[in-house]
Parts: C-alpha cells; sequence; structure tokens
C-alpha cells in the first residue's frame, strides 16, 4: 500500500517549483503597499513628484512578475495533480483487481465505483487546487504579518489575534465536519450501488413491475444522502459567518486605530494606508479558511476509504518462486479435496483423476458444489484439506498467471462486454488471434449462423452485458471466447442450458473434436451423456460415478435423474435422444 506522501514525494521536483513561483508571487504582491507608502509618504505629502514615474513603472513590472508566478504556480499544481490522481486511481484498480474473489462476493460494485472515481477526485482536489490554495495562505499570511510587526509592532497583534481565532474556530468546524463526510462518503457508495444494480437489472424490475418499490429505495437513500448533505450545509452556515464578519471588522479596527496614531503623530498616513493594504491582504485568508477546511476534511474522508481498501489482501497468495510448467497438457485431479466457506461445508472428500484428452462430466442438485470445483481448479479459492492437481503438481504451487491462462472457461452467469462481437470472442487472445481461428471458433460453438446474420456481422456491438442477444447467443459467443483460446483445460458451467437440444448436440460434437481436456458441469443429463466419466454430486460428496450407462445399470441418482427428464425408462427411449 502506497502512503499519500509517496505520491507527493515522486513529483517533490515539480512541487517545489510550483511553490518557487508561488513564493515569487507572494513576494511580489508585498511589495505593492510599500509602494503605497512612498507614493503617499513622499510623492503625495513630501512632493516628491519625480518619484512617481518610477514608482507607477515598478507597479506594472511586479504586476507582470506577480502574473507570471501565479500562472506557472498553478499550471504547475494542475498538471502535478491531475499525474498523482491518475496513477492513484491506476494502482487503486490494479489492487482491486488483484484481490480474491471472496472479497467481491461481500463487497457492493457501487461501493468500488464510489471509491475508484469520487473518492479519488476529493484526493486529486485537495492535492491540486485546494492544496496550493493552503500552502498559499500559510506563506501569505506569514509574509503578511512580517510586514506587519515591521511596519507597527504593537499594532501587528490585533490582526494575530484574529488569526489565531480564526484558526481555532476552524479546527471546531474541521472536527464535526469529519464525521459527517464519512458518512456522506459511505452513503454516496450505498447510492451508486442501488442505481448501478437497478440499471444493469432493469428488464427483472419491470418483469416484476417492481419500479415504484425501486423508486421508493432509491428515494429513500436519496433522501439520507440530501440529509447527511444539509447536515454539512448546517456546520458550514454556523461557522462562515465567523470568518466573514471577523474578515469584514479587521480592516474597520486597523483604520479606527491607526487613524488614532496618525492624528497623534506615531503613524504616518503613508504608513497606515500600507497597514491597511496589509490588513485587507489577511482577509482573503480567513474568508477561505472556512471552504479549505470543508474540502480537506472531504478529502481526508475519502483518502481513509481508499486506504481501507488498500488494507485489503488477497486470500489467495502466489508462492514467492512458483512451478512453471514448460508445457501444460491438461491432466486435472482432486484427491481428497474438502472445501467450505465460512460454516458451510461445501465439498467432502472429493477425489477424481481426469487424464489429458478426457471429458468429465459434472453433475448433481443446486448448491452440491459443482460450480465450487471450477473454482478450485481455477484456484480462486483454495481447499481446506487434499489437493487439486494439474498435471502433477498441486495448483498451490503454480504461476497464478500460467495456471488460469491455461483453461478456457464458460462461467455459469454469462458476461459479454460492451464492445463488438469480434473483440468478445478475442478477449483471451487478442493480440495473437487471426480472424480464420476467431471464425472457426464461432463455428464451433455454433454461433457463426447468427453473428453473420446481423447487419455488421463479427463487429456488431452489443450492450452491456450483451444486452440484445438472447440468453442462447450470449452462451454461443461464451463458448466461442472460450475455445478460441485453444487452452488445454476447457471448463463448460452449465453453458448450454439456455440452447436447444439440437444446437446442444451440435456443440458437443464440435467440442469432440478438440484435443483438450474437458470438465462440463451440467444439471441436463443431454450435456454430460457422451463424457468419458460422470460423476454425480449430492452435498457435496461424490455419491455415483461412471460412464453412462454405468449410471444407469445402477438405477441411482443419475437413473431418476435421466427418467424425470426424458419421462422415458432407460432402454426403450427413442433414438431421438441425442448422443446416443
Amino acid at each position: 500500500m502506497k502512503k499519500i506522501g509517496t505520491y507527493i514525494g515522486h513529483y517533490w521536483y515539480a512541487y517545489l517549483f510550483g511553490i518557487a513561483c508561488m513564493v515569487i508571487a507572494i513576494v511580489l504582491d508585498m511589495l505593492y503597499p510599500v509602494i503605497t507608502k512612498s507614493i503617499v509618504d513622499d510623492v503625495i505629502i513630501q512632493g516628491k513628484k519625480e518619484l512617481l514615474g518610477g514608482l507607477l513603472l515598478m507597479i506594472v513590472l511586479i504586476g507582470t512578475g506577480r502574473a507570471v508566478g501565479g500562472y506557472l504556480k498553478e499550471f504547475t499544481f494542475d498538471v502535478v495533480s491531475v499525474k498523482i490522481a491518475s496513477k492513484l486511481r491506476k494502482d487503486l484498480f490494479s489492487h482491486i483487481e488483484g484481490l480474491s474473489v471472496d472479497y467481491f462476493d461481500d463487497t457492493n460494485t457501487g461501493e468500488l465505483m464510489a471509491r475508484v472515481k469520487d473518492d479519488v477526485d476529493m484526493v486529486w482536489n485537495a492535492l491540486g487546487y485546494v492544496g496550493m490554495l493552503t500552502i498559499e495562505i500559510v506563506i501569505h499570511v506569514s509574509m503578511v504579518l512580517y510586514c506587519l510587526f515591521s511596519l507597527d509592532f504593537n499594532l501587528a497583534f490585533i490582526p494575530l489575534l484574529a488569526m489565531v481565532f480564526m484558526g481555532i474556530t476552524a479546527v471546531f468546524m474541521e472536527r464535526k465536519l469529519d464525521k459527517i463526510y464519512e458518512q456522506i462518503s459511505e452513503e454516496n457508495a450505498r447510492l451508486t450501488t442501488i442505481a448501478e444494480e437497478n440499471l444493469a437489472g432493469v428488464r427483472t424490475v419491470k418483469a416484476f413491475a417492481r419500479e415504484k418499490f425501486e423508486i421508493k429505495k432509491f428515494l429513500s437513500h436519496n433522501r439520507q444522502y440530501y440529509d447527511l448533505n444539509m447536515q454539512q450545509a448546517v456546520t458550514l452556515v454556523r461557522f462562515y459567518p465567523v470568518f466573514q464578519f471577523t474578515s469584514k471588522l479587521l480592516p474597520v479596527v486597523m483604520v479606527i486605530i491607526g487613524g488614532f496614531k496618525v492624528v497623534q503623530g506615531d503613524m504616518t498616513l503613508g504608513t497606515l494606508v500600507a497597514f491597511s493594504e496589509y490588513c485587507r491582504n489577511i482577509v482573503w485568508p480567513m474568508e477561505m479558511l472556512g471552504w479549505l477546511t470543508n474540502d480537506l476534511s472531504s478529502a481526508a474522508a475519502s483518502m481513509k476509504k481508499i486506504n481501507k481498501i488498500y488494507s485489503q489482501e488477497s486470500s489467495i497468495k502466489e508462492k514467492e518462486n512458483p512451478v512453471i510448467l514448460q508445457e501444460v497438457r491438461g491432466d486435472v485431479s482432486f484427491e481428497h479435496v474438502c472445501f467450505s466457506r465460512g460454516n458451510q461445508e461445501i465439498l467432502k472428500d472429493v477425489s477424481f483423476h481426469l487424464p489429458h484428452g478426457k471429458t468429465l462430466g459434472v453433475m448433481g442438485a443446486t448448491g452440491a458444489g459443482k460450480t465450487s470445483m471450477m473454482n478450485l481448479l481455477m484456484r480462486f479459492f483454495d481447499v481446506d484439506s487434499g489437493c487439486v492437481k494439474l498435471d502433477g503438481v498441486d495448483v498451490r504451487e503454480l504461476s497464478l498467471r500460467q495456471l488460469r491462462s491455461s483453461m478456457g472457461t464458460v462461467m455459469q452467469d454469462v458476461f459479454l462486454f460492451s464492445d463488438s462481437i469480434s473483440e468478445n470472442i478475442r478477449m483471451g487472445r487478442r493480440e495473437t488471434l487471426e480472424n480464420r481461428a476467431m471464425v472457426h471458433a464461432a463455428g464451433l460453438a455454433q454461433a457463426r449462423g447468427f453473428i453473420e446474420d446481423l447487419q455488421d456481422g463479427y463487429e456488431t456491438i452489443i450492450g452491456e452485458r450483451g444486452v440484445g442477444l438472447s440468453g442462447g447467443q450470449k452462451q454461443r459467443i461464451s463458448i466461442a471466447r472460450a475455445v478460441a483460446k485453444e487452452n488445454p483445460v476447457l471448463i463448460l458451467d452449465d453453458s448450454t442450458s439456455a440452447l436447444d437440444m439440437e444446437t446442444e448436440y451440435e456443440i458437443q460434437k464440435s467440442l469432440d473434436t478438440l484435443d483438450t481436456t474437458k470438465i462440463i458441469i451440467a444439471h441436463r443429463i443431454s450435456a454430460v451423456r457422451r463424457a468419458d466419466e460422470i460423476i454425480f454430486l449430492e452435498n457435496g460428496t461424490v455419491k455415483e460415478r461412471g460412464s453412462h450407462q454405468e449410471l444407469l445399470a445402477k438405477k441411482g441418482l443419475y437413473y431418476n435423474t435421466y427418467a424425470a427428464q426424458t419421462g422415458s425408462v432407460p432402454g426403450k427411449e427413442s433414438r431421438c435422444n441425442f448422443g446416443s
């Protein structure tokens, strides 16, 4: 985890240059009252008119120098803050991507979106314009106080006391705002989550006529977000008038007290004018103090949320020197595997060996642990005991990159990106997959027909998560994507559930031509009956195993499932049942 100071330290030279330009601009700004004092005392009162031209030229030169210094200062802080924010966002996103699957099971997408976008923007603001003004105020006020004490030591204590009073008020305000900003950040994440879920699941919302309910839920959180922002506004309203009143009162008090000193002869009129100028120079930092405290508090709250994500570590860790296989053949074995999540035992003493090029079918009721087997093989999770091996090596010893890049997977929940069909199929081999190979993969997945019938063919842009395509079309594109990778192991997790029997059969025949190890997880007998071995899971244990015919002969769970799905007695089924 990188601290924010690390990012700032990387650009220390740029910040140093920006602060140097800032100091030059402020020093030049401090010369204005000095020139004004000379114009009043020397030119107007003493009549030294020959000095006026030089003094006016100095004002022009100071103004030009200050403008250049101010531009370079703001430009530098803007460029550096953009670079830091970009690097912070990239590092945060990379860290999130590196977290294990179990983290995403327990964290809302909306919350992560809020952290990556809104919270990084708050930090960006603090490192840029707000941070620049904060530094400028510190330097500016220090120089103004030095000039005030140089002009009149006793009178300078009044603006100093005013600044101390304003500082104490700002600290009290910051403490109250800090808690409010944390709550605003949390509520913003919840609001983003609800909006993201409803937009992604708008068809489900409409199908169940839940628009009013979802709108009501959104408005409820929107109201909480509104109330928290109103609390912030009320806090600012309570404190901000203090800053404004003090900043307006100070110059008036200085003129009155200074006027008496001029009358008594303790101060020249030019000195009073210069003193008043410096007091006005100290007014704008006082007015900005409340706003800056507000933004810095918000940035601090956002940084806490970002650091909370950085504190999360992946539960799946790669060994420092992992085993790198020279060639992955695709020999898969489970040896007495036990796996649980929380207090729920999912797999119990599961063992099997799947040689290279063979096909394993996995069946069982919902929740039997079928998908968990895929998750363990790809090392999304680790076993509690036993081991999962690829080519005789425990997957925990292998490089995660080599392990996962050796497997083509079709997930149960098909996910397609908002891009062209071509880019979705190329996902696993974007840089190397030729058009001919892509079309071949689409043909194996029985997707070529409907894709080429589209107006733009393979370059057709599909909506988010494949909106605009049927469930079967999305599954076929997902199968084409997995096949196109040409990996030693192919995992199909309920990948043909939305397909008709004929299309499923054609896909199975196509997959049989591939020299890969295949694991087919399914609920339908038709999807696994061609497998070399089928295992039937019940409550996380292997209850039955064997080929299609062997399992039918046992007249157990597989036999009952077959009878329920086909509506016929084994041995008397019609020849229209595919894949005998």
